[in-house]
């Protein structure tokens, strides 16, 4: 170790950057430890291991061309190519950290434990990992926004050992929120809440042919009487989108890229997806309604579950403004 430059948070951030990430940012584990997102269920490191001392978070840009496709199928295998990206990414970046002698490993991407909400998330939360590290803020619809590319990208964490100087969240909200509610006009399911999602009702289309999906067609196969019929339900798209999902992934998981579509946030929207994302072929009176009765409440300063119980701490306590009007932005 004699003669090494000590290891710093410019050390690491750019070495994560030469490795492939997209964006990067460091989180103090003391403070996530502080501020879980659900008391009930603490997603924070000292749950995986209390030697935790920083978390390096990034994300990796989905290709917004792919969101110019006509069929999904494109957006699905472009998504598992991202997620297998990251994947070695977060290892080489452990790996570098262990050659500077702390020990160092990665979280598992879209990881879901079944004992924490009924898996509906897992033991820590990479988007919220992702806001204290200062990469983005949470959006109308929870997903995580970034200035670069919106909610069009994946993010992991590595877990370290290593004391590194945090680079402390956004306080600025990056989600126009309730003025624009794009993300819940073009919810198929409509599972767009104020500041919040129904994520099962969300889960009927982002995750087709997911894990209850299985459970349901396995259940009523096994269930059902004759064998020609069981034949004849073996031929149904079901067990076909099934094995897709076993194979590549697809239809069990980002199987609806609409709200990332349609988010006009990021750098990358006004590039590559205003024109083709103009219009909103899902939005309905009923939608502009409830928009207009969610922009009600938040002008009457009435109460939002979404944004209460320390929540607006993740969707950026000092309120949205115009990015020509943000600190730091040119006169």
């Amino acid at each position: 170790m004699i003669g090494r430059m000590a290891l710093t948070t410019e050390i690491v951030k750019a070495k994560a950057r030469e490795l492939g990430a997209d964006g990067v940012g460091i989180a103090d584990a003391a403070v996530l430890n502080a501020y879980p997102p659900d008391k009930a269920h603490p997603q924070i490191p000292a749950r995986i291991s209390p030697e935790i001392r920083s978390c390096v978070a990034f994300f990796k840009r989905i290709p917004a061309g792919a969101f110019r496709a006509r069929d999904n199928a494109c957006i699905h295998h472009v998504d598992q190519l991202v997620l297998r990206e990251m994947d070695r990414v977060g290892y080489r970046i452990a790996r570098f950290l262990e050659t500077e002698g702390h020990w160092a490993f990665q979280t598992a991407a879209q990881e879901t434990v079944w004992e924490m909400k009924n898996a509906s998330y897992g033991s820590l939360s990479t988007r919220h990992v992702a806001i204290e590290a200062g990469l983005g803020t949470i959006g109308l619809e929870l997903n995580l926004l970034t200035k670069e590319a919106g909610p069009r990208c994946y993010t992991t964490v590595v877990l370290t050992d290593a004391a590194l100087e945090p680079d402390g969240k956004l306080t600025e909200q990056l989600c126009i929120g309730e003025p624009c509610s794009r993300c819940l006009y073009s919810c198929p399911p409509d599972a767009v809440q104020h500041w919040g999602l129904d994520k099962r009702l969300c889960a009927t289309f982002a995750q087709e042919f997911g894990f209850s999906t299985i459970v349901r067609v396995f259940s009523a196969f096994l269930g059902g009487e004759g064998d020609q019929a069981k034949l004849r339900a073996l031929a149904g798209h079901q067990w076909f989108g099934i094995w897709q999902g076993l194979l590549r992934v697809v239809g069990a998981f980002g199987d609806c890229p609409r709200c990332l579509a349609v988010c006009p946030v990021g750098d990358d929207y006004n590039r590559f997806l205003k024109d083709a994302q103009r219009e909103i072929p899902e939005k309905t009176d009923a939608k502009v309604a409830r928009a207009r009765e969610l922009l009600g409440i938040k002008k009457r300063g009435e109460p939002i579950r979404g944004r209460a119980d320390g929540r607006v701490r993740w969707i950026g306590e000092d309120g949205y403004r115009p990015p020509a009007r943000r600190a730091g932005a040119p006169a």
